[in-house]
C-alpha cells in the first residue's frame, strides 16, 4: 500500500536541456521568467550541463558567466555530427539512473536533441528500460537533417504531448514549424521574438496553463488508479490467504479423523 501512496504523491520530473554553448544554469535562468505556477510549482526540473566544454565563442559571453557547454558538434549544414552517439548514450544513462523522467524541455540544440530521443524511444531504439516520456516542451527546436536519422526518429508522428514555441524573428522559425509537424496534435505557441526563450503574454500563459493542467490531471488520475489497484491487490491476497487457511484447517481435520479411525 505504501508504494501506491508514493506513486500518487510523486511529482513529475522534467529533464531540461540547454542550448549550444550555454549551460544548465543559463537555461534555468531563461525559464525563470515564466510564471512559476506553470512548471516550477508542479514539476521537479533538472538542468544538467552538456558533456563537452564549448569549443568556441558563446553568444552569451558578457551576459551570463561561464563555463559554457555543448551537447554535440555539427558542420555548417547541420548534416554531419560529432559525438552525437556519445551524447545520446550519456543522456539515456542519465535518465535511467536519475529518473524516471516524465518529460523533456529544451531550447535550440537541447530541444532538437530532446525530440530525437523521443522519436528514437517511440521506435524502440533507445530508453527501452525507461517509461515512455509523456510531455515535451520545445523552444526553437528543429529536426536533424541526416536521412539515416530522419528515417527512424521521425518515421511516424511522435505520440507525446508537446508544446512548441516558435518566434516570428527566429532564424529557426521554419525548422521549428517542421519539427512541430512531426508530433501528434502539437500545441503551437507563437511569439514575436527571435531565437530566445520568450516572455509570455496573457494568451500564451493561459494556453500553457491549460496544457500543463491536463497533464497533471492525468498524472493524478493514474496515481489514484494505482492506489486503487494496490487496494484491490491487498484484498485479493487477504481472501486467498483466508481461503487457504480454511482449506488447511479442513484438510487437517480430515487427516485427524482418518487417523483416529
Amino acid at each position: 500500500m505504501e508504494e501506491g501512496r508514493c506513486e500518487e504523491k510523486r511529482r513529475m520530473k522534467i529533464l531540461c536541456l540547454h542550448g549550444f554553448r550555454t549551460s544548465g544554469s543559463f537555461l534555468e535562468k531563461q525559464i525563470s521568467k515564466w510564471d512559476h505556477s506553470l512548471f516550477h510549482d508542479h514539476f521537479d526540473m533538472e538542468f544538467p550541463d552538456g558533456i563537452y566544454p564549448a569549443g568556441g565563442k558563446s553568444e552569451i559571453e558578457g551576459i551570463f558567466p561561464p563555463p559554457y557547454f555543448e551537447w554535440f558538434q555539427f558542420d555548417k549544414d547541420f548534416t554531419v555530427y560529432t559525438h552525437l552517439e556519445e551524447c545520446i548514450s550519456y543522456l539515456c544513462e542519465y535518465m535511467t539512473s536519475k529518473g524516471p523522467f516524465d518529460g523533456l524541455l529544451g531550447f535550440s540544440q537541447g530541444a532538437t536533441l530532446s525530440a530525437l530521443l523521443l522519436g528514437y524511444q517511440a521506435q524502440g531504439k533507445v530508453l527501452k528500460d525507461h517509461p515512455p516520456i509523456k510531455l515535451f516542451v520545445s523552444v526553437s527546436g528543429s529536426k536533424f537533417r541526416d536521412p539515416s536519422i530522419c528515417e527512424i526518429a521521425y518515421k511516424d508522428p511522435i505520440n507525446v504531448r508537446s508544446v512548441h514555441f516558435i518566434g516570428a524573428k527566429d532564424w529557426l522559425r521554419l525548422p521549428s514549424e517542421d519539427l512541430a509537424s512531426s508530433f501528434h496534435n502539437p500545441l503551437i505557441i507563437r511569439h514575436p521574438q527571435g531565437h530566445t526563450v520568450p516572455r509570455l503574454d496573457e494568451d500564451a500563459v493561459e494556453k500553457l496553463r491549460g496544457w500543463t493542467q491536463e497533464i497533471l490531471s492525468d498524472h493524478r488520475d493514474n496515481g489514484v488508479a494505482n492506489v486503487e489497484n494496490m487496494k484491490l491487490h491487498e484484498v485479493t491476497c487477504t481472501i486467498l490467504v483466508e481461503e487457504r487457511g480454511d482449506l488447511l484447517a479442513k484438510t487437517g481435520a480430515g487427516v485427524a479423523e482418518t487417523t483416529q479411525a
